[in-house]
């Protein structure tokens, strides 16, 4: 069973999110193959104070956005899929219009080429008419599946992580990884 899941970091606010994803990706024992985008870093430290050597010690394999001969690159590398977590509306416009100029937006490509699930996790508000249309494009494809991180509050969460982790894996659910701390929706009867 392949058990490798794309992890892409765009510069967009909320990378927490990709953090979170890169930790219960971990805890689930799931390879985890890290790209991040040369403004995320700028991200990560400013919202998190993390630094790149711990951001890259979380992920099982990590490539540089302009590493073009990483197996995630090529369709013929088996992956479960991709999550960018968070996904900038520049992330989104790109792979709307099929740019691939770094190797976050390659992967991309290569799981909309291939069919496996791409899990965007959107960061922005309000939303431009021209960021609908590039969501409306993308939320066209089969497998590609636009994720805005929305507070699940009937989880009674009690701490950010929670938020942010209840978020994440519903996201992954999208890949098909089940993930035993999800807290489902039960209606009283």
């Amino acid at each position: 069973m392949i058990k490798k899941v794309i992890v892409g970091i765009s510069g967009a606010s909320g990378s927490i999110y990709g953090i979170r994803t890169l930790l219960r990706l971990k805890e689930l024992n799931y390879e985890s193959y890290l790209v991040v985008s040369s403004s995320a870093w700028k991200v990560i430290e400013s919202e998190l104070g993390l630094d790149k050597d711990y951001v890259i010690n979380l992920a099982t394999k990590f490539f540089d956005d302009k590493d073009f001969t990483a197996p995630i690159a090529s369709g013929s590398y088996p992956t479960l899929g991709m999550i960018i977590a968070p996904c900038s509306m520049k992330t989104v416009a790109s792979i709307a219009a099929g740019i691939s100029d770094n190797l976050l937006l390659r992967a991309a490509d290569v799981c909309i080429k291939e069919k496996r699930p791409l899990v965007l996790m959107i960061r922005e508000t309000p939303l431009s008419q021209i960021h609908l249309k590039n969501l409306y494009e993308l939320s066209k494809l089969s497998n590609v599946t636009i994720f805005p991180p929305l507070p699940p509050w009937y989880s009674n969460p009690k701490s950010l992580d929670e938020i942010v982790d209840q978020s994440v894996s519903r996201a992954l659910r999208y890949m098909g990884i089940e993930d035993p701390k999800l807290k489902i929706w039960r209606a009283e009867d």
